[in-house]
């Protein structure tokens, strides 16, 4: 099918439930078909070109650098000015951190007979090259794994299963980044116990700040499971949670203490599930100051969050402001996964519904929101490469490509692992699937 990107000039601003949060706006990319209109698509992806490389020549005098916005990139201020349209240097970043991401797929071994089933195929030296993405410019320090602790199949309940890495930008990234950058990266939804896990839609109190003062602070239980949980036999390793502060903060104090001078980020960059564990992540780091460097000056930490869920109520958004947690939400608007949970009552919810007691589910931060649809592949309204793709075509026309590896996508592959999966089930198992794969066909994981 063929298909064209164009900038629609349908895009808003739309006021932050707190005075005091620069004004968040929405940029929309939409994928119409051009079988018979490629002419006049093709006009309007050149109109819509212009006024992107117009801001990009006003608001520098020459061509932009990352290096020399990088904190507003990071969102500093709230990425205001740069989502509409597009700065071309926001978008090649966001770009850029979603190939990272998508890594985290292309290195996972879903053979159920291997013995790295849902591990990482290769080592910390060369995976990122088997990804496929050689040159990104950053070393892999650290596997991070997530044990969900839900009743499920033996396979995949109580086990861990490696979710993304942890990696130091290089010397030369550094200089072309104009600071040095902690990166995680973290893959999204592939085990039935994660399906398991994300279906446990309840809020609970977060209870993640030492001194218990926020129990307002509440997210999905089902998140906070994959978060906290860890397994008697992952070799002391820990929770996911644990893996991830322990190394990120090692990090932020052994380079600061290494290069002083030097300025630092730190990028937590997910899809679904881990756009989820991400922004728990952020908010953990800065509740705990875990993001002071050695010097005691903060380090800002900054979500890049693809196809990401709702992750908690109204309280956790408005504390993760209060910490200064940066949150890009990069959102399909035909994706059910950023509409969830909360459906029904969340920040947006007006009239009677309105009335309704008790928390709400609330987005954090920023959206940027694209709109694609492939027909022949609905699958891939939730795809990161799709995602990715349309990101990347935004300015320049390209018809964005579901599966860029030829293998029908993220999802594709996650149902093939399930329908391996089947032959054995038992009867929980099987009704499992039976709900997992509606939520699978739909994209709400």
């Amino acid at each position: 099918m063929a298909c064209t990107s164009t900038i629609q000039p349908r895009c808003s601003l739309h006021h932050a439930t707190s005075s005091r949060r620069p004004k968040p706006c929405r940029a929309r990319v939409t994928v119409v078909a051009a079988a018979t209109v490629r002419a006049a698509a093709t006009a309007a992806a050149e109109r819509a070109c212009a006024p992107a490389a117009s801001v990009a020549r006003a608001s520098t005098g020459r061509t932009a650098s990352v290096a020399s916005m990088w904190r507003q990139v990071q969102g500093s201020h709230d990425w205001d000015g740069l989502l509409q349209p597009l700065h071309p240097v926001v978008r090649d970043e966001v770009a850029r951190y979603g190939e990272l991401v998508g890594a985290c797929y292309k290195v996972l071994d879903m053979d159920p007979s291997s013995a790295r089933h849902m591990c990482c195929k290769y080592g910390k030296e060369s995976v990122l090259k088997e990804a496929g993405v050689a040159g990104a410019g950053y070393e892999v320090t650290r596997y991070i794994y997530a044990t969900p602790d839900v009743a499920g199949p033996p396979s995949t309940s109580g086990r861990s299963s490696w979710v993304g890495y942890v990696a130091v930008s290089t010397d030369e990234m550094t200089r072309r980044l104009g600071r040095r950058d902690v990166l995680v990266s973290l893959r999204g939804t592939v085990t039935q116990a994660e399906w398991a896990a994300n279906l446990m839609s309840a809020l609970e109190p977060a209870r993640l700040d030492a001194r218990g003062a926020h129990p307002d602070v509440k997210v999905e239980s089902g998140f906070l499971n994959l978060y906290t949980s860890s397994a008697e036999s992952a070799g002391g390793m820990g929770s996911c949670r644990d893996q991830l502060l322990r190394e990120v903060s090692r990090l932020v104090t052994s380079l600061s203490r290494d290069h002083p001078r030097e300025d630092m980020s730190v990028t937590l960059a997910g899809h679904s599930m881990g756009s989820a564990l991400a922004t728990l992540l952020g908010y953990d780091l800065a509740e705990l100051g875990l993001n002071r460097d050695a010097s005691g000056r903060r380090v800002p930490v900054t979500v890049f969050s693809f196809g990401g869920p709702r992750v908690g109520n109204a309280a956790f958004k408005d504390r993760c402001d209060e910490l200064g947690v940066k949150v890009l939400r990069v959102a399909n608007v035909r994706d059910p996964v950023t509409m969830l949970p909360g459906a029904l009552l969340n920040e947006g919810t007006r009239g009677l519904l309105a009335a309704w007691g008790g928390d709400r589910y609330t987005h954090v931060g920023v959206e940027l929101a694209l709109d694609f649809l492939r027909l022949r592949d609905p699958g891939s309204v939730h795809d990161l490469g799709t995602y990715v793709s349309s990101i990347k075509a935004e300015t320049c026309g390209k018809a964005p490509n579901a599966a860029a590896d030829g293998r029908g996508g993220v999802l594709a592959k996650a149902v093939e692992f399930v329908e391996g999966q089947r032959a054995a089930a038992s009867a929980w198992k099987e009704a499992a699937l039976q709900m997992g794969g509606l939520v699978q066909t739909l994209g709400l994981i």
